[in-house]
């Protein structure tokens, strides 16, 4: 069961990754400041007051915390014992400062990053499936306006780690591209086991949106301290706000 409007709005968060990423690349610029913690704040957001109370409604709180708590810990294993799934998320490298060359790095980070954007993609194409049209609509800005930082900070750290920019530009969309590679496999694995997959799918993404929107913001905090947690407020306030209107005017 292909869902074309899913897969269209996958490519277009795998194009501004994409595009994030060549900005990283060719520049020696910082991350976007405050569009981190912003994003941070609208996944959490989006996993708070979306994923985890469509799951609920649907399978009970438990199964829906099951579920959620299955993607915090499949990206915590990744981050933990490999390296960390969200280049904008990493607390042990500072983007601004990029000139130091990281020797080795580029596999184990291209590895991670593309577990990350896998189940942006399988979360975009599963929400899309719902009969939430506000949890649709909070998914794909979430993932779209969290690209931007990933992308860049993916290009910059690519740039330190490999001995061209084409050899990073080469990477980076390998990267980004698996967001759409995991929106073609959510439409794929739904059309062959049903719409109990798309729960499946909801709570690995709802909890990998967690694990991300927590690290966008505990990083960017212990960068800058207090200042980082109004545009994470607004975020949230933002994901809520989107999903509580969206549902109102459909219903």
């Amino acid at each position: 069961m292909f869902s074309s409007a899913g897969l269209l709005l996958a490519f277009l968060s795998t194009s501004i990754g994409i595009a994030g990423a060549v900005w990283g690349v060719l520049s020696v610029g910082s991350t976007p400041r405050r569009i981190v913690p912003f994003s941070g704040g609208l996944l959490m957001g989006i996993a708070a007051f979306g994923v985890l109370p469509e799951l609920a409604e649907e399978h009970g709180w438990t199964a829906g915390l099951a579920g959620m708590g299955a993607g915090v810990l499949l990206l915590w294993v990744v981050g933990r014992y490999f390296y960390p799934v969200c280049p904008s998320c990493s607390q042990t490298h500072d983007h601004e400062h990029c000139a130091t060359a990281l020797h080795g790095f580029a596999l184990p980070l291209v590895i991670a990053t593309s577990i990350h954007a896998f189940l942006d993609g399988l979360g975009i194409v599963a929400a899309q499936q719902e009969n939430s049209h506000g949890l649709a609509v909070t998914v794909v800005a979430g993932v779209v306006l969290h690209k931007v930082p990933e992308g860049v900070a993916l290009g910059i750290m690519l740039r330190a780690a490999v001995g061209s920019r084409l050899s990073a530009l080469g990477w980076a969309c390998v990267a980004e591209g698996t967001t759409f590679f995991g929106a073609l496999f959510e439409s794929f694995i739904t059309g062959r086991l049903g719409l109990d997959w798309v729960s499946i799918a909801l709570g690995l993404a709802g909890g990998s949106f967690l694990y991300l929107g927590f690290h966008a913001v505990h990083g960017e905090w212990r960068r800058y301290g207090i200042p980082a947690f109004m545009p994470a407020l607004t975020g949230a306030a933002g994901a809520a706000a989107i999903q509580q209107t969206v549902r109102v005017f459909f219903h």
